[in-house]
């Protein structure tokens, strides 16, 4: 019986995973892997659900391990939950990624980097004015919860930029190491 698991894909998944764990490290705010790996599966990932799947998978159970064993002294269950406005970012991080890495080049990586970024401020920032008594729900308030997560913007940038630059750097290296084992 034939495997459908190629060496390729074997190591583009291995790669997302190990993404998805450095998450469990210390790290700054919002310093995480999380957008690269979305970028990166949207890349090599095909068909297209399956560059959907297995990087949410990725992304769920490192939130599962974070939520339940980082923090698990806050809850009083098990927590299986998870923040919509954050998957849903992260839905559309690798939609973006599929448009803007049909062609892998460090330009292309760069850009998709700075529009994961982007996409991700914009879009939990937005979950987290809608979601947060804190901020008054007028323009104002709004205006208000993008300036409080500016800071955590430069650290998802600078993080977004070195783990794609990481990723598929890697890759390419794999690539090149050995490329009859590594072919996509």
């Amino acid at each position: 019986m034939k495997s459908h698991v190629t060496p390729s894909k074997a190591a583009i998944v291995s790669l997302i995973g190990l993404a998805a764990l450095s998450r469990l490290f210390p790290h700054p705010p919002n310093f995480t892997a999380v957008g690269a790996m979305a970028l990166f599966g949207s890349a090599y990932l095909s068909p297209r659900w399956i560059s959907f799947a297995i990087p949410f998978l990725a992304l769920w159970i490192s939130d599962l391990l974070i939520n339940n064993i980082i923090y698990g002294s806050y809850f009083d269950a098990f927590v299986w939950f998870f923040n919509p406005s954050s998957y849903l970012g992260f839905g559309l991080i690798i939609l973006a990624g599929s448009v803007l890495l049909k062609k892998i080049s460090a330009g292309n990586v760069l850009l998709a980097a700075f529009a994961a970024s982007l996409i991700f401020f914009l879009v939990s920032n937005f979950g987290s004015w809608i979601n947060n008594p804190v901020y008054p729900k007028t323009s104002g308030g709004l205006l208000a919860c993008y300036t409080a997560g500016l800071p955590f913007f430069w650290n998802t940038l600078a993080a977004d930029i070195s783990f794609s630059l990481l990723l598929f750097g890697s890759f390419e290296w794999l690539k090149k190491q050995n490329f009859s084992a590594v072919q996509i």
